[in-house]
């Protein structure tokens, strides 16, 4: 991968106010002042390709359309062209290394889903489809195939896409056509999406029987998968394997530039969620401060919240994926907000718990230490490059200390019994993988040590429910929760969400800040 992140660079304009990434110049390998070499009219080069590109018309922000967003070289936000024909040139190679002399890819795009009747959903793209190409439209399929005559990783990248229709796009926007495939996303070539079993039967002549890298058990595009069922169903390939854990295996590891956009993602995630801290005073509404975080994060340049917010008050924190978000919140009770923003295509995930009426009870206070005391410990194993598994278990021991501090577990449990009994108390893993996705690269195994560039979350919890009552009384009903974003770094760890308070004082201090 180290040949991979070298020549990423990331440059913002307009865009970069908002997530504060400094620009950075990318500069030519060549020089036009070498010995015998004639030097180009740039000046006229630039302004020919200036107006293709204005009249050039896709289903996603350009540079010439939206330059507050993406910047000249980049196909999204912060990525440029040349990391996207890295990351297939990467993915090439890895199948290379598996049996077969050649290969051939097919990762179709998300369908458009609706919601009801002719109103559809913001449209996600497929988050492998998404890395590979930068292609944020439905009803596209990327192909990636060896050549005849060479062996991975040399391979030519298709892009087919829905021919022009006038009508539809009436309706949806302009999308990209095949003949503009190439300048849009970087592919060798565009084709029109009809053509797609009709390329595979030439491929069939010129490759032999390929292997087939195409996930066919759980297919993203059911349409698709059917146009597909005949060429499967003849058996022209040698076999067939989904490629979902050769890609998972490059996105566990941020390059540069996916590195400066978590660190944009996180922030926004982590002021979001102050701001809203500072806008909380009792009671309130739990969808109140849903709006709340979903204003501020997008006002700090955020495409939009990640995933569902939980704003879980009172007793509703003990419900770990809680997003009715439709009750009150009143005097006295916590709120447990679980919040990210998605900024370029990469998502935060930050937790925070505090007091709606701006100071912690005796109790809350208590509850609230302990699990920030546990996080601490755990991100500090983190730094030592540790497993995931192995971050689980670190976290279940010191919870078991901490809850046996607090009078909720028994003095006389031994070390085993503890960590059985801490887990009661936190029934969720403390970390998971985090990146294009919230719960990102699910196939990467939880037993392999963490590298360098990985991102991960660092989220421990206690919840107490009102029903336990072999606890002290004081703690019955609360739930507490504290997840911040941490880069593995080559000496340690990067707490990318520090931007959100953490220290109980600190939280005291900002909570209904704007009301005071």
């Amino acid at each position: 991968m180290e040949g991979f992140k070298s020549g990423v660079r990331l440059c913002y304009r307009s865009r970069r106010s908002l997530l504060g990434i400094p620009g950075v110049k990318r500069l030519s390998c060549h020089s036009a002042s070498q010995v015998g070499e004639e030097k180009p009219d740039v000046g006229n080069m630039s302004k020919v390709l200036d107006g293709r590109r204005s009249l050039l018309q896709a289903g996603q922000p350009l540079p010439h359309t939206h330059p507050h967003l993406v910047e000249p070289g980049q196909v999204t936000s912060g990525i440029s062209r040349e990391e996207y024909s890295q990351r297939r040139k990467c993915l090439m190679k890895r199948l290379g290394q598996e049996e077969g002399k050649h290969h051939v890819v097919i990762l179709p795009a998300t369908p458009r889903r609706y919601m009801i009747d002719k109103i559809p959903y913001l449209y996600r793209q497929d988050t492998d489809m998404l890395y590979l190409s930068g292609c944020l439209e439905p009803d596209c399929v990327l192909m990636l195939h060896t050549l005849s005559g060479s062996c991975a990783p040399r391979h030519h990248s298709v892009m087919f896409t829905p021919r022009h229709d006038p009508a539809q796009e009436l309706w949806d926007g302009p999308r990209t056509s095949p003949s503009a495939a190439p300048e849009v996303w970087g592919v060798d070539t565009g084709l029109p999406l009809t053509e797609l079993t009709r390329y595979l039967g030439h491929l069939e002549k010129d490759l032999g029987h390929p292997v087939l890298w195409y996930h066919a058990s759980s297919p993203p595009n059911p349409e698709l998968h059917h146009r597909l069922q005949a060429w499967l169903a003849a058996g022209r390939q040698a076999g067939t394997a989904s490629p979902k854990s050769h890609i998972h295996a490059l996105r566990l590891i941020k390059s540069p530039a996916e590195v400066e956009l978590m660190r944009a993602t996180c922030r926004i995630s982590g002021e979001a969620i102050a701001a809203t801290m500072r806008a909380t005073r009792a009671p309130v509404a739990e969808n109140h401060l849903f709006a709340t975080i979903d204003y501020h994060a997008r006002m700090r340049g955020a495409d939009h919240l990640a995933y569902p917010p939980v704003v879980a008050g009172g007793p509703r924190a003990n419900i770990i994926h809680y997003i009715s978000n439709n009750q009150l919140i009143h005097p006295g009770q916590m709120v447990l907000m679980d919040a990210g923003s998605e900024v370029g295509g990469y998502s935060g995930d930050v937790t925070r718990t505090w007091p709606i009426s701006g100071d912690f009870t005796a109790a809350q206070r208590d509850v609230y230490e302990a699990v920030l005391e546990v996080q601490q410990a755990v991100i500090s194993t983190a730094a030592h490059r540790p497993t995931l598994d192995q971050l689980f278990s670190a976290m279940c021991a010191k919870l078991g200390k901490v809850l046996q501090e607090l009078c909720i577990l028994p003095l006389s449990y031994g070390d085993g019994q503890l960590m059985r009994a801490a887990y009661g108390f936190c029934p969720h893993h403390v970390s998971h993988y985090l990146g294009m996705d919230v719960h990102d690269t699910p196939l990467m195994p939880r037993n392999k040590p963490l590298s360098p560039g990985c991102c991960i979350t660092v989220e421990p919890g206690i919840y107490v429910s009102e029903k336990n009552t072999a606890v002290p009384s004081r703690y019955l009903g609360l739930g507490v929760r504290i997840e911040d974003d941490i880069l593995i770094t080559e000496d340690g760890v990067e707490v990318l969400s520090d931007s959100c308070p953490r220290h109980p004082d600190e939280i005291e201090a900002i909570v209904g800040e704007d009301y005071k």
